[in-house]
């Protein structure tokens, strides 16, 4: 009876969501994710540059620049990003900082899609135990909304080049947040990352050694697939359908495709944790399962934790708390079995 009331419950939000959401069309706009002349680009040749991006190891590398022009306001820190883009209000970073009074510490908050609540109570739970909590605006989220906008669509949608330009600016801001928190004598970086902002957190665990501890919620490894089969992109797949495949799809994701980096994630010095949910419509367990799979054969021995609910009923008790004293266990160090 509960379960079939929290399948229900999830299912309305899904549909609120859904409510805002339009078709529209496949755009390739490789201009914006590979810096290439947008003319004559076909769909075969994104995917080239999309497979040669993946292997390159500069991909998500920070340009090499002082950290300059940072504004600290009581609790919020704005600093220009590394990737500019046409919305003059997404080319600055904002970030919420709730202080601990402790250097030991501090953990980078990537939100998920669509996010219209900062994460308070997380927020002042962590730094009341001497972890500084940093949550980052995800590029067009927050304050970096593009005007008018009903929803995040320009961080995730069927244009597939300016999906990978935004994931790769989430990730380059959250690079230099880190620069900066390493400056102000931060010792142990933690990140944790929920759905969407779950692939930004791993990419930034992936490519920055300044990462010791990277716990990812409701996440999988391909992009590609969640957008194909989850509840809350079907708007769209439904715009892709008409031009590509998800085997196209798959290629043109793949350097914002976790799976592409399981043995970076699976490097010395860093933990790692997964928190997935049995019951998700949006990320679906198998793909969970198999982003698991992919980590293990890689060398990684992440903790994870499957809990009986679905992606927007994990916000409800007793799923939270049970998310939540597993991410305190792991922040502090502790095993899951301690």
């Amino acid at each position: 009876m509960y379960l079939s009331w929290l399948d229900r419950w999830d299912e309305r939000r899904v549909q609120q969501g859904n409510a805002l959401k339009a078709q529209t069309e496949l755009v390739l706009d490789a201009d914006l994710a590979f810096r290439v002349p947008e003319q004559d680009v076909t769909l075969a040749d994104f995917c080239t540059l999309a497979e040669q991006a993946s292997h390159d190891p500069l991909f998500f590398e920070r340009p090499e620049a002082p950290f300059v022009d940072v504004q600290r306001v009581e609790d919020r820190l704005m600093f220009p990003s590394d990737v500019q883009t046409d919305i003059d209000e997404n080319n600055v970073v904002w970030t919420r900082v709730t202080e601990s009074g402790r250097l030991e510490q501090a953990l980078i908050v990537f939100h998920h899609w669509n996010a219209q609540k900062h994460q308070r109570h997380l927020e002042n739970h962590f730094s009341k135990r001497g972890i500084t909590v940093v949550e980052m605006a995800m590029p067009y989220h927050f304050e970096r909304r593009r005007p008018g906008s009903v929803y995040a669509n320009y961080m995730l949608s069927a244009n597939i080049g300016r999906t990978i330009q935004s994931v790769r600016q989430a990730v380059l801001d959250g690079r230099k947040l880190i620069t900066w928190l390493k400056s102000e004598g931060y010792g142990e970086i933690s990140v944790l990352g929920m759905s969407l902002g779950s692939w930004v957190a791993g990419l930034v665990a992936a490519y920055d050694e300044n990462v010791s501890k990277a716990s990812l919620f409701l996440t999988a490894g391909s992009l590609a697939d969640m957008v194909w089969t989850g509840r809350a992109t079907e708007a769209i797949r439904q715009s892709l359908e008409p031009s590509m495949d998800l085997a196209d799809l798959r290629r043109a994701w793949s350097p914002i495709n976790q799976e592409n980096y399981a043995r970076q994630l699976a490097r010395s010095g860093l933990g790692l944790q997964l928190v997935l949910a049995k019951r998700d419509t949006v990320v679906v367990p198998e793909l969970s399962h198999t982003f698991v799979q992919r980590l293990l054969a890689s060398g990684a021995h992440p903790d994870v934790l499957e809990l009986n609910c679905g992606h927007y009923s994990l916000a409800l008790p007793p799923h939270i708390l049970c998310a939540g004293l597993r991410l305190r266990r792991f922040l502090r160090g502790r095993s899951s079995s301690d």
